[in-house]
Order: C-alpha cells, then sequence, then structure tokens
C-alpha cells in the first residue's frame, strides 16, 4: 500500500508528531495573519528549502505536490478573476507555503504516529463529553491513508483509458474513481465495524 510517509533520519523525521503537528498548526495561523506579498514568499521559500532537506528526489516530490499546486493554482486564477492580483498573489504565495510546510510533515510522519497524536491531543476533548478522541485519530488517519491510494487509482485509471486508445475525459475519469473510492471506503469501514473499533470504550 501507498503512504505518504518516506523512512528517513532527518531533523524532521527525529522531532516528535506533537511539535510538528502543534507547529504546523501555529503556524498556519501566522500564514492567514499575514498578507504580505513579500512574507509570505519568504515563508513559502523556506517551506520549499525545508521540502528539499527531506531528499525526496525531484521526481517524487513533484508527484507529490503536483495535485495540490494545481489546485493552488486553480484558487489563484479564480481569485484574480474576482478580486485584485494583489488578493491573487497573497493566496498564491500563503497556501503554496503552507502546502509545503505541510507535505513535509506529512512525509516525516507516519499515519500511526500521526492516528494516537491526534487522540491524545483530543483527549480533553472526550472528557468533556464533546467527542471520542479514538474516532477523530482513526478519522484523520484514514483521510491521510486515502491521499496517495485515490492519487494511484487516478493513475490507474487514466493509464488504462490511454492504453485502450480511449480520449481522456474529466467525467469518464472521475465516476470510476469514484466508485473505487466508495468500495473501499465500504470495505475499510466492515472491517472497522468487524474488529468492534468503534465499538470500543
Amino acid at each position: 500500500m501507498k503512504t505518504l510517509y518516506v523512512e528517513g533520519d532527518t531533523f524532521l523525521h527525529r522531532l516528535s508528531p506533537r511539535a510538528k503537528l502543534l507547529g504546523l498548526a501555529a503556524l498556519s495561523l501566522v500564514l492567514f495573519l499575514v498578507h504580505s506579498p513579500a512574507v509570505l514568499s519568504v515563508a513559502a521559500l523556506l517551506g520549499g528549502i525545508v521540502y528539499v532537506s527531506l531528499r525526496l528526489g525531484w521526481r517524487q516530490s513533484w508527484l507529490r505536490l503536483r495535485p495540490i499546486l494545481l489546485t493552488i493554482a486553480i484558487v489563484a486564477l479564480f481569485t484574480l478573476a474576482l478580486n485584485s492580483p494583489h488578493d491573487a498573489l497573497v493566496v498564491a504565495t500563503r497556501l503554496t507555503a503552507l502546502a509545503l510546510f505541510a507535505a513535509a510533515v506529512t512525509a516525516t510522519t507516519s499515519t500511526g504516529d500521526f492516528i494516537d497524536e491526534i487522540t491524545r491531543l483530543a483527549m480533553p476533548l472526550e472528557r468533556l463529553g464533546l467527542v471520542r478522541a479514538a474516532d477523530i485519530g482513526l478519522s484523520i488517519g484514514l483521510v491521510i491513508r486515502f491521499v496517495p491510494e485515490i492519487l494511484s487509482r487516478y493513475q490507474a485509471i487514466r493509464d488504462a483509458h490511454r492504453a485502450r486508445g480511449l480520449k481522456v475525459r474529466p467525467l469518464t475519469l472521475a465516476v470510476p474513481l469514484i466508485i473505487l473510492t466508495l468500495k473501499n471506503a465500504d470495505e475499510i469501514a466492515a472491517a472497522i465495524d468487524a474488529r468492534g473499533i468503534r465499538a470500543q470504550k
């Protein structure tokens, strides 16, 4: 199974999951309070340096970042069409910086560590009777786990279309992708229920 985590021995790999998650949360807050394109550009540059320091290789890095960078470009273009160039630049640099730092965190933190740490951080809410910490940790872990799987399925469906000489259209890709993803989600939900994970106290 594919995963966003990459084994390594960098500083970020050695840093505790809690420090990375809290640091990313604090950085996100700061980035959304800043409205200077220059400052946000510096943040994006620093994010790029941190990500490159993981030594994932240019091809692997591009494959990981391409979907989110494309999404950021689309959001920036919509912002440009509806608002000023300044606003579009702010959105693009802010989201790029956040995406690079977040990608660095997910590449250096295993899904299991994510689940354990988020579960621990959610325990105060559980004590207040607001949520079940284990459910939050499991939900976020599954989201992180599904991202590379969905991308892998998309590429497989696209390659299958090309191999059959079919024209690649968004609709012809989206329908089988959604069906396969929902089927996989049902299988995982059934496995969780069979093990009684959501019923555990």
